[in-house]
């Protein structure tokens, strides 16, 4: 397998103006205006990543797209990322080299971090088939797609039989949903590359690195500022700092407020940002509101696993326990294809799977099932009592 980063020293000095990415009011969250791409080859002439970030108070993580070239000729794109003139120009690389983006699929109905990127992206590439998961839904109006800036003569749902989509020969597919959330469903779509036996999904697996991932390591500000114990402390820009500051991030990114975090009082935070080196904006003014218990890791640790696959504790506990019996009945149909590897939209990737890891990843949604793929309990006391919140004022569906 291949896994090399392609034009290293052009994304490093790319100019400003190839970041932009206009449209970020519409989900506000850093890096906002300028985002960064990076592309590796996963498989040698055949398959491609696209990495850029995204998070909220400098939880960043991956957000990634998939190219895959067809044996038919052109590339499918899987789970577009922000068509910024950087990204479009490393991928015309590959299209010089094996043809035009014959389509374009968005795989998610409800995440939006994915969904605000599709149409622009689709409208960069007009000769593109544009095919998006079935039952799509906005909030807080339900538009239809080209109000939402999909172009109308060619974007199409999804097939439910995966046989009628044009691209069948070579990718196989399997639909998870709906599963009702209330405001809107739940619903991914993973696709099966059968030559290359990839697994391409986007929120339902992932698997946490040890180090930082590579597009996090082009500007480390946000792994200096995790690595931090208290607000006047100044970290030295190290290996060991980063991989602290990210092995924290992963803490905040899937349980927002860890067992291991402790909050502080107003009154304490204001002094010690007082105290603090840097009291830049970019810096939050020195505010630090949170400590960390000094076992920390072992949250880490557990939530690891030396690199397994998991399901993202907010969709255990929010959204996939929904309806667990649709759930486990997807994971055993994308469990009978032969596939050797998964790319996620988020995270590590590409990650060395079979079809067992995949299936035993969801054993927690099983009755009376326990084990090493079960997660700190003590980890999810946000998450809990969101669940019991959201279900006591009906505004998500009771477990089923």
């Amino acid at each position: 397998m291949t896994r090399r980063v392609v034009n290293w020293q052009q994304t490093a000095t790319v100019r400003s103006s190839d970041l932009s990415w206009p449209f970020w009011p519409v989900v506000p969250i850093y890096p906002y205006g300028k985002r960064r791409t990076l592309c590796q080859e996963v498989i040698a002439g055949r398959i491609w990543t696209f990495d850029q970030l995204q998070g909220i108070f400098y939880v960043v993580v991956p957000i990634r797209m998939t190219v895959v070239r067809l044996d038919a000729g052109g590339l499918l794109v899987y789970a577009p990322v922000a068509p910024t003139k950087e990204c479009l120009g490393l991928l015309q690389e590959l299209i010089d080299r094996h043809g035009d983006v014959k389509y374009v699929v968005l795989p998610t109905v409800s995440g939006v971090e994915h969904k605000v990127f599709a149409a622009p992206f689709a409208r960069k590439f007009p000769k593109a088939q544009v095919y998006v998961a079935p039952h799509q839904w906005s909030y807080p109006l339900d538009l239809p797609l080209s109000w939402l800036g999909f172009p109308s003569k060619r974007t199409h749902l999804l097939p439910e039989n995966s046989n009628e989509a044009p691209f069948s020969d070579e990718f196989d597919y399997a639909t998870l949903g709906p599963i009702s959330l209330g405001l809107g469903p739940f619903e991914e779509t993973v696709m099966f590359h059968k030559a290359s036996r990839t697994l391409l999904v986007t929120d339902t697996i992932v698997s946490i690195p040890a180090q930082p991932p590579a597009i996090l390591q082009l500007d480390p500000f946000p792994l200096l500022f995790h690595a931090r114990d208290r607000a006047p402390e100044l970290v030295e820009d190290t290996p060991e700092n980063r991989r602290k500051g990210w092995e924290r991030i992963a803490l905040f990114s899937f349980y927002f407020r860890p067992a291991a975090l402790q909050t502080l009082k107003v009154g304490e935070c204001l002094r010690t940002a007082i105290k603090a080196a840097d009291r830049s904006a970019k810096n939050y003014f020195g505010l630090l509101p949170w400590q960390w218990r000094e076992d920390w890791r072992r949250s880490f640790e557990a939530l690891r696993g030396e690199g397994r696959l998991f399901v993202a504790p907010i969709l255990q506990r929010l959204i996939l326990n929904r309806d667990a019996q649709l759930t486990l009945d997807w994971a055993d149909r994308v469990a009978e294809w032969n596939f050797e590897r998964i790319i996620p939209c988020h995270l590590d990737s590409p990650i060395q799977a079979s079809p067992s890891d995949f299936r035993q990843a969801f054993e927690f949604l099983s009755e009376g099932t326990s084990g090493s793929h079960r997660l700190p309990e003590e980890d999810f006391g946000l998450l809990q009592d969101l669940d019991e919140t959201l279900s006591k004022r009906g505004i998500t569906p009771p477990r089923g």
